[in-house]
Protein backbone atom coordinates (compact mmCIF):
# COMPACT_ATOMS: atom_id res chain seq x y z
CA UNK A 1 0.00 0.00 0.00
CA UNK A 2 1.17 3.54 -0.70
CA UNK A 3 1.91 5.54 2.42
CA UNK A 4 2.16 9.19 3.40
CA UNK A 5 5.73 9.11 4.77
CA UNK A 6 7.47 12.49 4.87
CA UNK A 7 9.91 13.23 2.07
CA UNK A 8 10.94 16.64 3.39
CA UNK A 9 14.54 15.49 3.84
CA UNK A 10 14.92 14.39 0.23
CA UNK A 11 17.07 16.54 -2.02
CA UNK A 12 15.81 17.71 -5.38
CA UNK A 13 18.30 15.26 -6.90
CA UNK A 14 16.69 12.31 -5.13
CA UNK A 15 13.15 13.45 -5.95
CA UNK A 16 13.99 13.98 -9.62
CA UNK A 17 15.58 10.55 -10.02
CA UNK A 18 12.66 8.93 -8.20
CA UNK A 19 10.22 10.62 -10.55
CA UNK A 20 12.23 9.64 -13.65
CA UNK A 21 12.38 6.00 -12.62
CA UNK A 22 8.78 5.79 -11.45
CA UNK A 23 7.36 7.01 -14.78
CA UNK A 24 9.34 4.42 -16.75
CA UNK A 25 6.83 1.75 -15.74
CA UNK A 26 3.15 2.62 -15.89
CA UNK A 27 1.34 2.17 -12.62
CA UNK A 28 4.41 2.39 -10.39
CA UNK A 29 3.89 3.84 -6.91
CA UNK A 30 6.36 5.74 -4.76
CA UNK A 31 6.99 5.53 -1.00
CA UNK A 32 5.34 2.12 -0.67
CA UNK A 33 5.24 0.03 2.51
CA UNK A 34 5.87 -3.61 1.64
CA UNK A 35 6.84 -6.52 3.91
CA UNK A 36 7.74 -4.18 6.75
CA UNK A 37 9.92 -1.87 4.63
CA UNK A 38 9.28 1.39 2.79
CA UNK A 39 10.59 1.36 -0.78
CA UNK A 40 11.12 4.37 -3.03
CA UNK A 41 9.33 2.72 -5.95
CA UNK A 42 7.27 -0.46 -6.36
CA UNK A 43 6.16 -1.45 -9.86
CA UNK A 44 2.93 -3.22 -10.81
CA UNK A 45 4.85 -6.54 -10.99
CA UNK A 46 6.24 -5.98 -7.45
CA UNK A 47 9.75 -5.02 -8.56
CA UNK A 48 11.32 -2.67 -6.01
CA UNK A 49 13.58 0.25 -6.91
CA UNK A 50 15.65 2.19 -4.38
CA UNK A 51 17.30 5.54 -5.17
CA UNK A 52 20.34 6.07 -2.95
CA UNK A 53 22.76 8.98 -3.38
CA UNK A 54 25.01 8.06 -0.43
CA UNK A 55 25.45 5.28 2.14
CA UNK A 56 24.26 2.49 -0.14
CA UNK A 57 25.09 -0.06 2.58
CA UNK A 58 22.00 1.13 4.47
CA UNK A 59 19.90 -0.66 1.85
CA UNK A 60 21.40 -4.09 2.51
CA UNK A 61 18.76 -5.53 4.84
CA UNK A 62 15.67 -4.30 3.01
CA UNK A 63 17.03 -5.35 -0.41
CA UNK A 64 18.17 -8.73 0.91
CA UNK A 65 14.70 -9.27 2.34
CA UNK A 66 13.06 -8.37 -0.98
CA UNK A 67 15.33 -10.77 -2.89
CA UNK A 68 14.60 -13.58 -0.44
CA UNK A 69 10.90 -13.02 -1.07
CA UNK A 70 11.49 -13.48 -4.81
CA UNK A 71 11.21 -9.83 -5.81
CA UNK A 72 13.40 -8.15 -8.40
CA UNK A 73 15.50 -5.36 -6.87
CA UNK A 74 17.17 -2.38 -8.53
CA UNK A 75 19.40 0.06 -6.68
CA UNK A 76 19.96 3.37 -8.46
CA UNK A 77 23.14 5.04 -7.25
CA UNK A 78 24.09 8.25 -9.10
CA UNK A 79 27.75 9.21 -9.44
CA UNK A 80 28.49 12.92 -9.66
CA UNK A 81 30.92 13.51 -12.51
CA UNK A 82 30.87 17.29 -12.29
CA UNK A 83 29.46 19.75 -9.80
CA UNK A 84 28.61 23.44 -9.96
CA UNK A 85 28.58 25.17 -6.58
CA UNK A 86 25.93 27.86 -6.26
CA UNK A 87 26.42 30.09 -3.22
CA UNK A 88 23.33 32.09 -2.31
CA UNK A 89 24.60 35.19 -0.54
CA UNK A 90 22.81 37.13 2.18
CA UNK A 91 21.76 39.82 -0.31
CA UNK A 92 20.10 37.19 -2.53
CA UNK A 93 22.74 37.18 -5.25
CA UNK A 94 24.16 33.87 -6.43
CA UNK A 95 27.83 33.16 -7.08
CA UNK A 96 28.58 30.10 -9.22
CA UNK A 97 31.79 28.17 -9.70
CA UNK A 98 32.83 24.73 -10.90
CA UNK A 99 34.05 22.36 -8.22
CA UNK A 100 37.60 21.11 -8.90
CA UNK A 101 36.56 17.65 -7.68
CA UNK A 102 35.47 15.29 -10.46
CA UNK A 103 34.02 11.83 -10.12
CA UNK A 104 34.09 8.74 -12.30
CA UNK A 105 32.50 5.31 -12.47
CA UNK A 106 35.17 4.18 -9.99
CA UNK A 107 33.70 6.51 -7.38
CA UNK A 108 31.01 3.91 -6.79
CA UNK A 109 33.43 1.21 -5.53
CA UNK A 110 33.50 2.37 -1.91
CA UNK A 111 29.70 2.55 -1.81
CA UNK A 112 29.43 -1.10 -2.87
CA UNK A 113 31.60 -2.53 -0.10
CA UNK A 114 28.61 -2.86 2.23
CA UNK A 115 26.32 -4.67 -0.24
CA UNK A 116 28.73 -6.86 -2.23
CA UNK A 117 26.95 -10.12 -1.21
CA UNK A 118 23.90 -8.94 -3.20
CA UNK A 119 25.61 -7.75 -6.37
CA UNK A 120 25.56 -11.07 -8.24
CA UNK A 121 22.16 -12.25 -7.01
CA UNK A 122 19.92 -13.37 -9.89
CA UNK A 123 17.23 -10.74 -9.40
CA UNK A 124 19.50 -7.86 -8.43
CA UNK A 125 20.48 -4.96 -10.68
CA UNK A 126 22.57 -1.86 -10.06
CA UNK A 127 22.07 1.22 -12.20
CA UNK A 128 24.59 4.06 -12.03
CA UNK A 129 23.57 7.34 -13.68
CA UNK A 130 26.67 9.47 -14.35
CA UNK A 131 25.44 12.98 -13.70
CA UNK A 132 26.23 16.66 -13.34
CA UNK A 133 24.58 18.60 -10.52
CA UNK A 134 24.27 21.98 -8.91
CA UNK A 135 24.98 22.08 -5.19
CA UNK A 136 23.09 24.88 -3.47
CA UNK A 137 24.78 26.54 -0.51
CA UNK A 138 23.37 29.35 1.60
CA UNK A 139 25.66 31.91 3.19
CA UNK A 140 25.41 32.24 6.96
CA UNK A 141 26.11 35.21 9.21
CA UNK A 142 28.85 33.33 11.06
CA UNK A 143 30.72 29.99 10.72
CA UNK A 144 28.48 26.99 11.44
CA UNK A 145 28.68 23.22 11.67
CA UNK A 146 27.26 21.12 8.83
CA UNK A 147 23.92 19.33 9.19
CA UNK A 148 25.67 15.97 9.62
CA UNK A 149 28.19 17.41 12.13
CA UNK A 150 31.18 16.22 10.11
CA UNK A 151 32.99 19.51 9.60
CA UNK A 152 36.40 19.79 11.22
CA UNK A 153 36.32 23.54 10.62
CA UNK A 154 33.09 25.54 10.69
CA UNK A 155 32.22 27.44 7.50
CA UNK A 156 30.11 30.49 6.79
CA UNK A 157 27.78 28.53 4.51
CA UNK A 158 25.62 25.43 4.68
CA UNK A 159 24.47 23.00 1.96
CA UNK A 160 20.74 23.15 1.38
CA UNK A 161 20.09 21.17 -1.79
CA UNK A 162 21.43 19.19 -4.75
CA UNK A 163 19.79 19.57 -8.14
CA UNK A 164 20.17 17.28 -11.15
CA UNK A 165 21.44 19.14 -14.21
CA UNK A 166 22.24 16.39 -16.72
CA UNK A 167 22.43 12.61 -17.04
CA UNK A 168 25.55 11.94 -19.11
CA UNK A 169 25.20 8.16 -19.23
CA UNK A 170 23.74 5.24 -17.28
CA UNK A 171 25.86 2.18 -16.48
CA UNK A 172 24.03 -1.05 -15.67
CA UNK A 173 25.51 -3.89 -13.61
CA UNK A 174 23.76 -7.25 -13.35
CA UNK A 175 26.35 -9.83 -14.39
CA UNK A 176 29.90 -10.91 -13.59
CA UNK A 177 31.18 -9.44 -16.86
CA UNK A 178 29.73 -6.01 -16.00
CA UNK A 179 31.83 -5.83 -12.84
CA UNK A 180 34.96 -7.35 -14.40
CA UNK A 181 34.71 -4.64 -17.07
CA UNK A 182 35.63 -2.12 -14.36
CA UNK A 183 39.19 -3.40 -14.67
CA UNK A 184 41.09 -1.22 -17.15
CA UNK A 185 41.68 -2.70 -20.59
CA UNK A 186 45.07 -4.06 -21.63
CA UNK A 187 45.92 -5.36 -18.16
CA UNK A 188 48.38 -8.26 -18.25
CA UNK A 189 46.93 -11.69 -17.48
CA UNK A 190 48.62 -11.52 -14.08
CA UNK A 191 48.45 -8.06 -12.55
CA UNK A 192 49.15 -6.09 -9.38
CA UNK A 193 47.54 -3.04 -7.85
CA UNK A 194 50.28 -0.95 -9.47
CA UNK A 195 49.30 -2.22 -12.91
CA UNK A 196 45.70 -1.22 -12.31
CA UNK A 197 46.65 2.25 -11.06
CA UNK A 198 48.99 2.83 -13.99
CA UNK A 199 46.34 1.89 -16.55
CA UNK A 200 43.72 4.07 -14.89
CA UNK A 201 46.18 6.99 -14.79
CA UNK A 202 46.90 6.55 -18.50
CA UNK A 203 43.22 6.94 -19.35
CA UNK A 204 42.88 10.64 -20.15
CA UNK A 205 39.09 10.42 -20.00
CA UNK A 206 39.25 9.72 -16.27
CA UNK A 207 40.02 12.23 -13.49
CA UNK A 208 43.16 11.69 -11.44
CA UNK A 209 40.97 10.56 -8.53
CA UNK A 210 40.04 7.34 -10.37
CA UNK A 211 43.28 5.51 -9.54
CA UNK A 212 42.74 6.24 -5.84
CA UNK A 213 39.90 3.71 -5.95
CA UNK A 214 42.06 0.88 -7.34
CA UNK A 215 42.59 -0.76 -3.94
CA UNK A 216 38.87 -0.77 -3.20
CA UNK A 217 38.09 -2.06 -6.69
CA UNK A 218 40.37 -5.08 -6.24
CA UNK A 219 39.03 -5.71 -2.73
CA UNK A 220 35.48 -5.66 -4.10
CA UNK A 221 36.20 -7.98 -7.04
CA UNK A 222 38.03 -10.35 -4.71
CA UNK A 223 35.08 -10.48 -2.30
CA UNK A 224 32.81 -11.24 -5.27
CA UNK A 225 35.18 -14.08 -6.29
CA UNK A 226 35.76 -12.48 -9.69
CA UNK A 227 39.54 -12.21 -9.21
CA UNK A 228 41.97 -14.16 -7.04
CA UNK A 229 45.30 -13.58 -5.36
CA UNK A 230 47.66 -16.20 -6.77
CA UNK A 231 51.11 -14.96 -5.84
CA UNK A 232 53.10 -12.17 -4.26
CA UNK A 233 55.61 -9.93 -5.99
CA UNK A 234 57.65 -8.22 -3.30
CA UNK A 235 55.01 -6.70 -1.05
CA UNK A 236 52.37 -6.63 -3.80
CA UNK A 237 49.78 -9.32 -4.41
CA UNK A 238 49.47 -10.74 -7.90
CA UNK A 239 45.91 -11.21 -9.20
CA UNK A 240 44.21 -12.96 -12.06
CA UNK A 241 40.64 -12.95 -13.32
CA UNK A 242 38.75 -16.09 -12.34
Amino acid sequence: MATQFSTLNESSLHKTLKKLYSIQKEGSQTEVELDGHVYDIVTTDNQVIEIQNLNVSKLFNKCKDALEKGRKVTIVHPVIIEKTICLVKNDGSVKKRKSPKKGSIYSLCRELTGIYPLLLEKNFKLEVPLITISEIREQTDYPVQSKNNKRRIKRDWIKTNKQLEKIIDIKTFNSKSDYIALLPIELPELFTIKDVKNKLSENKELPSSACKNANILLWLLSKMNLISKIDKKGKAYVYKIN
